[in-house]
């Protein structure tokens, strides 16, 4: 039957007289039936890839796409004088991810199943998410952000799970999320919850009762853990997200003829960072108690899971108290200390041990010992680790440790988010990119056809129209549609170094004052959020929205230059900015970032980056060509040689340079001081002059002249429309379908 049949059936109706809700749960009931019709029977290995976080944006648009009938139903919906678009926006925002790692993680399932390969995640069914984040009085606040009433493809399974606590026990209930690959199977994300969470606990903000576990354990994704209480919360999540996972994935392969002895021949488990690394004395517990020696149960786990580093930030890196996972998982505890002794045994350094003098457990470090594989996810992370922040186990195990440099799924980020450039690269290459982005390349033999360069113009000033209308919609917040769109979107972290941005944006306002007007109009634009207890981040935030006021009420400045912050940046939002941006700030710290993804977003849809040579940015620079990406800063051995050697004195660089200094005093000057707050800004002021940690300072002239360089070759069109078709031609390595192949080659052999 036809996804027009099904429906009209659905419907039970004309769909001209069906309301807004009939036809929207008409459509997901067909997206889920045609769905089911795509499932195969598994058998043989099957990976379970474990994560705290899935941020899969809305579904339904996507999996219309990924099954083949978005055109379909577009017309059908058309034809009976309906806007498909309304019923993309009736979907609720499922914001199970905070940042990159939960994106990546989407797109890693996107990217199994449309490889055909078995395949499913495994998380928590978190009720609220993140947060939805409001802006009252320049300031970030943070709000419940409920999705599951509203999500049609949500499935409550029959299977629950016992998971046993210090001094209680809960019931793991399972949901399903269908996840659809493109023109290939559906897999799922198997999403755990408990009966007794009762959201009305939750009071003004995010504020609750942290103490009550039964009744709060997945009310959210990153409870506040700056005390105790939210650590120890924290703890039962990862316990329990392990626990109820490590019980399905043997239930699965039990069913699949699995003798338990030969688990690693049924199961390829992917502990996604530190989170879920619990699953490994978890599992360990778990066969013994069916009757395997801990020697045969230890090798088992070791050559079922591998893991995936996400950062060089030791602070990222999770060490929990030995006392915390006691008290929440103390089954575990005798497991942990088995371990740890056969490392100690083992070897002689310190460092490599799992639990340290300080009696706390070091996730990571298990995790490397007791795990077959360690992929760090692009070149440049992966080389700092073997060499500096993982080198002691580097020298252990050289064999374990591999890179794989992360992608994106180009479905969502490409398809839906920019239907115009879609069909005008149909146009030109035809549609074989879709399955394979390597065909992307064919795209260079057009750098110099002057009408494909218009349209690739014309195109991006359509997405820019698009976004300025959306923007004074959802914000009343004015854009110059007309000027550079120079963006800065990713989760706020001192290391992602929006602080930069900001004073760059005083520099320039301090310029145009002075009567130096820049050489073409801009509009700078960022998007996000700063975890609740992240105090410096959420100053960075108020100095940003403060900057935006002070910008807009100036008229001597507001006609070249406007700061625009998205309220609530999620994977919807992304959608329509980075189709529209012209400059993609990746401007962290060199040696910080591990990857990134935003950057493989951007320069697929054609914008140029502007940034360090960090993370996946070296590999981008090597794809797109050093005349098609503006690189400033130090490099990474400069950044570790200062760390090391401790020479870094950012007062030093405040009392010598005039423009830094003039840039750091605005920030308390008394225009700020009107409409901000004093204690966060003299905070943030301070921060910045004395600690300065991610060295924001040093490569400010270098991305001042690195920026403006930009802002002015941007006026002239043809040569930017080439660096746009450049970028867009060089993205087909960063699809996540390539990572996925080269894990599967590597890894997890499913195939």
């Amino acid at each position: 039957m036809t996804a027009t049949q099904l429906i009209k059936n659905y419907c039970g109706r004309e769909i001209s007289l069906c309301n807004d809700g009939e036809i929207y749960m008409a459509i997901v009931r067909t997206i889920r039936e045609i769905g089911r019709q795509r499932r195969k029977k598994e058998s043989g290995k099957k990976l379970y890839y474990i994560s705290a976080e899935f941020l899969i944006g809305r579904l339904l648009t996507n999996n219309l796409i990924n099954l083949g009938i978005y055109d379909e139903v577009k017309k059908l919906l058309s034809d009976n004088g309906k806007d498909i678009e309304k019923y993309e926006e009736m979907e609720a925002e499922p914001s199970l991810g905070n940042g990159g790692l939960g994106r990546l993680a989407a797109c890693f399932l996107d990217s199994v199943a449309t490889l055909d390969l078995c395949g499913d995640g495994v998380g928590i069914n978190y009720h609220f998410g993140l947060f939805k984040q409001v802006f009252r009085d320049n300031l970030q606040k943070e709000e419940k952000n409920p999705w599951l009433l509203d999500s049609g493809f949500l499935e409550k399974d029959e299977k629950t799970y016992k998971v046993d606590f210090g001094d209680f026990s809960v019931l793991a209930r399972l949901y399903n999320l269908d996840i659809v690959g493109y023109m290939g199977r559906v897999n799922k994300l198997r999403l755990f919850d408990i009966d007794t969470v009762d959201e009305k606990i939750v009071k003004e903000g995010i504020a609750f009762d942290k103490t009550d576990i039964e009744k709060n354990l997945t009310l959210f994704l990153y409870p506040d853990d700056s005390d105790d209480k939210g650590r120890l919360l924290r703890a039962y999540q990862q316990y329990f997200m392990v626990s109820a996972g490590a019980q399905l994935i043997i239930d699965e392969c039990e069913s699949r003829g699995c003798k338990l002895y030969d688990l690693y021949d049924y199961a390829v488990i992917q502990i996604n960072d530190t989170h879920p690394s619990m699953i490994i004395p978890e599992l360990i517990r778990l066969l013994t108690k069916k009757g395997l020696n801990v020697d045969d149960a230890i090798e088992v786990v070791r050559k079922s899971c591998a893991y995936t580093n996400h950062t060089i930030l030791s602070e990222a890196l999770e060490k929990w108290e030995i006392g915390f996972i006691k008290k929440v998982a103390p089954g575990i505890v005798p497991i942990i200390e088995i371990l740890d002794d056969r490392v100690r045994r083992g070897f002689d350094d310190s460092l490599v041990s799992i639990i340290d003098n300080n009696e706390k457990i070091h996730m990571a470090n298990m995790d490397i010992h007791y795990s077959k594989s360690v992929n760090g996810v692009a070149a440049l992370h992966t080389e700092i680790l073997k060499n500096t922040e993982l080198n002691n186990f580097y020298r252990i195990y050289p064999d374990k440790f591999n890179n794989k440099t992360n992608g994106i799924t180009f479905r969502r980020w490409l398809y839906q988010a920019n239907p115009e450039l879609t069909a005008f690269l149909k146009e030109l290459i035809g549609d074989g990119f879709m399955k394979n982005a390597n065909e992307l390349e064919k795209l260079k033999k057009y750098k110099e056809d002057k009408g494909v360069l218009t349209r690739l113009i014309q195109i991006k000033n359509t997405k820019k129209v698009q976004l300025k209308e959306y923007i004074f919609k959802m914000q009343n917040r004015e854009m110059l549609a007309e000027s550079v769109f120079d963006m800065q979107i990713k989760r706020l972290h001192e290391y992602k170094r929006q602080q930069l941005n900001a004073l760059y944006l005083i520099d320039k306002y301090f310029e145009i004052k002075e009567g130096e007007i820049p050489e073409a109009p801009i509009t700078a634009v960022f998007g996000a959020k700063a975890a609740p207890a992240y105090t410096i981040a959420k100053d960075i935030i108020h100095l940003i929205l403060c900057l935006e006021k002070i910008f807009l009420s100036d008229k001597e400045v507001s006609e070249h230059l406007k700061i625009v912050m998205v309220e609530n940046y999620n994977v919807s939002y992304a959608e329509k900015l980075i189709p529209a941006c012209d400059i993609s700030e990746q401007i962290s710290l060199a040696s910080k970032e591990a990857s990134g993804t935003g950057n493989m977003k951007f320069i697929l849809n054609g914008g140029v980056i502007l940034g360090t040579m960090d993370g996946a940015n070296v590999e981008i620079y090597e794809k797109v060509g050093k005349e098609n990406i503006y690189i400033f800063g130090d490099d990474s051995e400069t950044v570790i040689k200062r760390y090391k050697d401790g020479s870094y004195k950012p007062s030093e660089f405040y009392e010598n340079n005039k423009r830094i200094k003039r840039a750091v005093d605005f920030i308390t000057d008394e225009k700020m001081m009107q409409i901000g707050n004093e204690i966060c800004l003299s905070r943030l002021k301070n921060e910045l002059i004395n600690k300065d940690y991610f060295m924001t300072f040093p490569d400010f002239e270098s991305y001042k002249n690195a920026r403006d360089k930009a802002i002015s070759d941007y006026n002239n069109k043809n040569e930017w429309a080439k660096k746009m078709l450049m970028n867009i031609s060089g993205s087909g390595y960063f699809s996540s379908d390539r990572t996925i192949e080269e894990y599967n080659r590597d890894i997890w052999h499913l195939k």
